[in-house]
């Protein structure tokens, strides 16, 4: 759709009062639409599809007359012109994403004219466990859209005023290699580990809205070693890549949850990347919470993988080789003892023998002689 500017003049109004306390009222209405919303001075600046800053317009107008009338408005009125100028809102989502009528309860986040809601079973499961429960643990292999789901979710519950904040956390663990020292401040050294965390928050939250999120310290990323000492009330707490967090690690992060706060760990016990002595706080919190009430697991599968196709394949051939094999990619003892057997026979062609030993050489048993005598020479 074409992208629009516009320009509004807020004259012989209050513009303390119409903006809000900190741009308050304004930050509602941005938060409610894709488009920019700047205001500045006597002027708010938009810019977006049409549609929707025909709508925006609407609802700025209808604003500067309730407060000439009023002589005020509050955050309330600014929340009811929204709904009366978009009409329902299943009206106003069904217009936007075309999503039927029944498929809306299973929608977690509209943005534009895009939509995001569970794509498997297990995706769908893990949605409806975080309305029923105050932590949800999502355990399960690569691809099955842990961490994008956890993420949707929270901002869902941002943008429905449920919460306050998100605060989303990692381990810093090196995955199977030293990466040594980083340069840079404490951001730029930690903001490696933490990059999955900035990527699915810039696939659903416009640029400009996500840095003014960050500004205000309503989205903050953390690695999981600076959580110590806080409480946090009214927010959304994910923890992600849980399976590198120690089990002290794992106690520390679930008793910073506050009042009216929610919580989604996600990892994948395949891949612990802790040192060999070290507990997986995920492994083990398994066992220690799982008749607790208001806490849930739900475990996602291959059939759940939603990245390329071959991922799915891949996480089968790993599973595979794992069985016939050790882990570390040695044969398993019964197999090679098995081959070994079969090795050390000697076959007998004529008079002459032919040891096919270990070494693979076929060489015939005077030769084999032969060598070593020329070894021992040497």
């Amino acid at each position: 759709m074409p992208i629009t500017d516009k320009n509004i003049i807020l004259e012989d109004i209050d513009l303390v009062n119409f903006a809000g306390i900190n741009e308050r009222n304004i930050d509602i209405i941005r938060e409610r639409f894709a488009s920019n919303i700047t205001l500045r001075g006597e002027n708010v600046f938009l810019k977006g599809e049409d549609e929707e800053v025909s709508q925006l317009e609407t609802i700025i107008k209808e604003l500067k007359l309730l407060q000439k009338r009023q002589g005020k408005i509050t955050e309330g009125d600014v929340n009811l012109i929204i709904e009366l100028v978009t009409g329902s809102q299943d009206q106003a989502l069904e217009r936007r994403t075309g999503i039927k009528r029944e498929e809306l309860d299973d929608v977690i986040l509209v943005e534009k004219s895009d939509f995001i809601k569970p794509k498997t079973m297990g995706q769908l499961e893990l949605f409806r466990k975080t309305k029923t429960n105050e932590i949800v643990f999502a355990i399960g292999p690569a691809g099955t859209g842990k961490t994008y789901l956890a993420v949707a979710i929270a901002l869902a519950a941002l943008k429905a005023k449920k919460i306050n904040r998100i605060v989303l956390s990692r381990p810093a663990v090196e995955a199977g290699e030293s990466l040594g020292f980083l340069p840079g401040d404490l951001s730029e050294k930690v903001n490696p580990y933490l990059k999955p965390l900035f990527d699915a928050l810039e696939d659903m939250v416009p640029m400009d809205k996500l840095k003014t999120y960050f500004e205000k310290n309503i989205i903050e990323i953390i690695p999981l070693a600076y959580m110590r000492g806080r409480t946090l009330n009214n927010a959304f707490l994910i923890l992600d890549e849980a399976q590198n967090a120690t089990s002290l690690q794992m106690k520390m992060f679930l008793t910073r949850l506050g009042i009216n706060s929610k919580c989604i760990i996600t990892g994948d016990i395949t891949q612990i990347d802790l040192p060999t002595k070290q507990t997986s706080g995920l492994v083990q919190i398994q066992n220690i919470l799982k008749n607790v009430e208001g806490v849930a697991f739900v475990y996602l599968e291959k059939k759940d993988v939603v990245r390329h196709r071959l991922v799915k394949d891949i996480i089968n051939a790993y599973e595979e080789f794992s069985v016939k094999t050790t882990g570390n990619g040695n044969e398993k003892a019964g197999e090679v003892q098995d081959k070994a057997t079969v090795s050390d026979k000697v076959t007998v062609s004529g008079n002459e023998a032919v040891s096919a030993g270990e070494n693979g050489t076929g060489l015939k048993k005077d030769e084999l002689e032969g060598n070593n005598n020329n070894k021992n020479g040497k």
